[in-house]
């Protein structure tokens, strides 16, 4: 059986004595995607402690991330679409609520960064767009269910808009990677917009035409649009999982906060108080 001590002491050997930083990236990504191949075998709650307890030096002494130039030029690209391209939306009472779904990728980070935003109420995990009903977690990793992980997000228009939510899910995944984002491969973990109403599906529709026109991704978008069915919550011990285990978790401190960190300095004046 492969010895993940031993691997990672033979890693760190090459990296001191062969390796080039750009070789270290490439070897620190075909090492997860090796790890994630695995899933089959550990639940994914065990493989991520794997994954970042083996990679925890490296990741710590090397960035294999865009340049900070580039994700700046980015991030005031899609803000000035979303910006230039603001439709109309429909007037609402100040109590009543809404409801968005997007699937960008796992939910335990998706769900830390939604549930920061003022004027969003709740922000579950879960799954949705499969055929199977009541999936499991264990069920949907096989990425035989048709599900995607998902967020089924509560909010109150008067206080956010669709338009602002839908910034924050451009903003914080890679909506041109198909069936991917970062080391998660799958159909499960695909980019997804589930609308519930006609307005929802227009401004996602025109929002994403928007944004491959402007250039602000270097790959054509492949976030899907569609109808939104049914919604399947999570397991408990999914819930609030940044929240629950920051401090126990080491893929929280390693993959989640520095996600988190950058999303709140990006919508510092959208966030709770």
């Amino acid at each position: 059986m492969y010895s993940v001590s031993t691997g990672c002491s033979n890693l760190y050997g090459q990296v001191v004595n062969d390796l080039s930083k750009d070789e270290i990236c490439r070897l620190v990504d075909k090492l997860k995607a090796n790890l994630l191949r695995k899933l089959h075998i550990y639940s994914i709650k065990k493989m991520k402690n794997l994954i970042t307890t083996s990679l925890a030096g490296l990741v710590t002494l090397f960035s294999c991330g865009q340049p900070s130039s580039s994700v700046e030029n980015k991030t005031e690209t899609i803000k000035k679409v979303m910006e230039t391209n603001k439709m109309t939306s429909h007037s609402v009472p100040s109590g009543k609520t809404d409801t968005a779904t997007f699937a960008n990728g796992c939910f335990w980070c998706t769900e830390a960064i939604f549930e920061q935003l003022d004027g969003v109420i709740s922000a579950t995990s879960g799954y949705t767009g499969g055929h199977v009903e009541n999936p499991t977690y264990k069920a949907v990793c096989t990425g035989e269910t048709g599900h995607a992980e998902c967020l089924q997000i509560v909010y109150k228009p008067s206080r956010i808009s669709f338009d602002e939510l839908l910034e924050v899910f451009w903003q914080t995944h890679d909506p041109t990677t198909l069936n991917r984002q970062g080391a998660d491969v799958g159909t499960q973990y695909r980019s997804g917009i589930f609308y519930h109403s006609q307005e929802q599906k227009e401004k996602a529709e025109k929002y994403k035409a928007e944004l491959d026109k402007s250039g602000a991704f270097d790959r054509p978008i492949v976030t899907e649009i569609t109808p939104f069915t049914k919604f399947y919550p999570a397991e408990d011990y999914h819930q609030q999982y940044f929240e629950n285990n920051e401090n126990s978790n080491p893929y929280c401190k390693i993959v989640i906060r520095p996600k988190l960190d950058k999303f709140m300095k990006v919508f510092k004046d959208k966030l709770k108080h």
